[in-house]
């Protein structure tokens, strides 16, 4: 039986793990066996850059965390090596670069499975959610499309005050002049 001390700060982490995974938005567990270190640095940058929590954990500290956080499901996937990158700002990004590396690094980085907003998600839902762009260029294409029939109505509008003879800078009333 461990001494009192490493079981205390064995709970301790369990206990932080589990309001981790509890506050996620969305988490992806990734089987990392074989990977090189280079990669396993580059790996760790892009997630730092992305604001993506990513660590190594036992499968029986992760185990006794997912079942306090409600992620029971999760269990038969804790074997073997396993690294875990958890958001609680973009519920996309873990997906997206994990995938981007499982795909990089065939046969030594394999993704196990997942959660979404207290669900566990399978490897498909990973791969499709991966595929979604990042909320930056989402919001950017829904603003564009938003900006596109008002742009479309400027341009005849221009056009019709050209067809008529005036300019569009003339086409417009002019204000009276300040004294």
């Amino acid at each position: 039986m461990p001494n009192a001390k490493v079981l205390s700060e064995k709970q301790a982490i369990v206990a932080a793990l589990s309001d981790k995974l509890s506050a996620a938005a969305a988490g992806v567990l990734v089987d990392y066996s074989g990977i090189s270190v280079a990669d396993d640095t580059a790996l760790r940058k892009k997630m730092r850059e992305e604001n993506v929590d990513y660590s190594v954990v036992k499968n029986t500290l992760l185990r006794f965390a997912a079942n306090n956080a409600g992620l029971s499901e999760l269990d038969p996937l804790l074997n073997g090596t396993t690294s875990i990158a958890l958001s609680n700002d973009d519920p996309i990004a873990p997906a997206r670069i994990i995938s981007e590396y499982a795909a990089k690094l065939q046969n030594c980085f394999e993704i196990k499975g997942g959660f979404m907003d207290g669900h566990v998600i399978s490897i498909d839902e990973i791969n499709a959610l991966a595929k979604i762009p990042p909320l930056p260029i989402l919001q950017a294409q829904a603003l564009g499309t938003m900006l596109a029939p008002i742009t479309s109505l400027a341009i005849v509008l221009k056009a019709i005050a050209e067809k008529n003879g005036a300019p569009a800078e003339e086409a417009a009333p002019e204000a009276a002049p300040a004294e």
